[in-house]
């Protein structure tokens, strides 16, 4: 019986707040579809970007020779091999 009459003072106010109830429901029906649209934007990005390194192939490396000079913060400190050129004479 609690039940049936929480029921009917939920409708009741309802019924005599319309405004309030259609700001509310507005706002959850935003709120619910940008939701949804952040989460359909990051899988299409994600998956954009997964065939783009799909189609690059599975055999590609790239190497940039020089010191990285990018910051302090990269790889373990000072020990880092650059390559260098050696020409072999036969």
């Amino acid at each position: 019986m609690r039940l049936l009459n929480l029921l009917k003072i939920a409708f009741k106010a309802i019924v005599l707040n319309k405004m309030r109830t259609l700001l509310t429901m507005l706002g959850i029906i935003i709120g619910v579809a940008s939701v949804i649209a952040m989460l359909a934007i990051g899988e299409g990005s994600k998956e954009s970007i997964r065939t783009t390194i799909s189609a690059m192939g599975s055999n590609m490396i790239t190497i940039q020779p020089g010191a990285d000079d990018r910051g302090p913060a990269r790889g373990s400190g000072g020990n880092v091999q650059t390559l260098t050129l050696k020409i072999m004479k036969p």
